[in-house]
């Protein structure tokens, strides 16, 4: 009895691996603004009401913008962070208008 038994031939070809690399998007980051015309308690309400932030991480990042004059409320893709900035921009207190922010791409 032959030792190399080999396998009938099936007519497919097996093509070698290929390694496929999924290019990913950076990160964004919402970033909130000092605002002196704003109440500290608009802006709270605005970041509980546009993310679903508890009251203390709003107070937080409220007060981060206020002393640092920024502050990153948010990070993820673009066009939810494009989504979120327009949601921020729909609240407005009297004639003050929308609180200042911007997207602007993560490091």
């Amino acid at each position: 009895m032959p030792d190399d038994i080999s396998e009938p031939d099936s007519g497919v070809s097996v093509l070698p691996e290929q390694i496929t690399r999924v290019e990913r998007l950076p990160p964004y980051n919402l970033v909130m603004h000092n605002d002196p015309h704003h109440s500290f308690a608009f802006v709270v309400s605005v970041l509980c009401k546009v993310f679903n932030y508890s009251l203390e991480k709003s107070n937080q990042l409220t007060l981060e913008a206020h002393h640092k004059e920024r502050a990153i409320v948010w990070s993820g893709g673009k066009e939810l962070g494009e989504l979120k900035l327009e949601q921020i921009t729909t609240f407005h207190e009297g004639k003050f208008g929308p609180l200042g922010c911007h997207l602007e791409p993560g490091v």
